[in-house]
């Protein structure tokens, strides 16, 4: 189905890649989508970091949250990234989402895509996000969190288009484009508001420091209401031998990939000030550490008022 027909109903319509439906999604019939679409689909989760990663403040995931399935195969692991420098975004001037499948075929532009905006675009937040529900294709993503594709969810829910597809970029936690298309993108920076609240991120010794600074006014902005702080572990670069699926027998480059996600806490536009000790799990890979202060909540995402990319090392 082209982006040009009627919005996907999400809870009655699969997701879609950005070019429609490809030769596996119509051989597959619905007795094969429909318990990997529910499950993909169901709930929002409060948080959805896996459970080795150790921070204070960090809030247990409900009974309902779920990772995605481990990948079997040892082959299918990522391999350790290409060291390259990790690079600090103190205050960007706007955050990228990709929402990118290793098992959709129209998400590799989209991954080259970021890689190229995370090179020529120090002023602005890109963040990889793999998501787990083209899984039944045949090919498990190797970095996708089932939080991914709830996260994804409520941003179709909260617009009101209901579009939900791969791959799917969300500039600012509001504004949507087709993630391969850069023109798209660029007008999507024009018309989200960027991160406007002071953040500062320091690690002191291992241990991550995070101040949000009192908004104008004293309130959040718009009169949004209360926000949450959010640390993300980061993944600079990570390189994938995708062996089944549509891009099989592909190598595919993932930059700034999120490993994980802990709430810090939450913030009502006044002077606040989090902290947690660094317990990365080394499997996650990550070099960097994402603070993203967003209004609303993980089940009703709104605008993101501040963000910040800071080194590990």
């Amino acid at each position: 189905m082209p982006l040009s027909a009627a919005p996907l109903r999400l809870f009655a319509a699969a997701p879609l890649r950005a070019d429609g439906y490809g030769p596996e999604c119509r051989r597959a019939g619905a007795a094969r989508f429909g318990a990997p679409l529910r499950r993909a689909l169901t709930g929002i989760a409060a948080t959805f970091l896996a459970p080795t990663l150790l921070v204070s403040a960090l809030l247990v995931a409900p009974a309902g949250a779920q990772e995605a399935a481990p990948v079997a195969a040892p082959a299918a692991a990522p391999q350790a990234p290409v060291p390259v420098p990790a690079r600090a975004i103190p205050a960007p001037k706007a955050v990228i989402e990709l929402f990118t499948s290793q098992g959709c075929s129209s998400c590799p532009p989209a991954d080259k895509l970021l890689g190229e905006l995370a090179d020529k675009r120090p002023d602005v937040l890109v963040l990889s996000l793999a998501v787990d529900y083209w899984d039944y294709l045949g090919w498990k993503d190797t970095l996708a969190k089932h939080g991914h594709s709830l996260r994804q969810k409520a941003y179709a829910k909260q617009r009101g288009d209901g579009k939900m597809f791969t791959p799917q970029v969300v500039v600012n936690g509001t504004a949507m484009a087709i993630g391969s298309d850069h023109a798209g993108i660029e007008r999507a920076l024009g018309r989200a508001p960027g991160p406007t609240v002071p953040l500062t991120v320091e690690n002191r010794g291992g241990t991550l420091h995070v101040t949000v600074d009192k908004a104008p006014g004293g309130l959040t902005p718009e009169g949004l209401g209360p926000a949450e702080v959010w640390l993300c572990p980061v993944a600079s670069r990570m390189d994938v031998e995708i062996g089944r699926g549509e891009n099989e027998g592909s190598h595919v480059t993932y930059h700034n990939v999120v490993r994980g996600w802990v709430k810090l806490g939450d913030w009502d536009g006044t002077r606040m000030s989090y902290e947690a000790p660094l317990k990365i799990p080394p499997e996650f890979k990550a070099d960097q550490v994402a603070v993203i202060v967003q209004a609303g909540s993980f089940n009703e995402p709104g605008p993101i008022l501040s963000a910040a990319l800071a080194p590990l090392k």
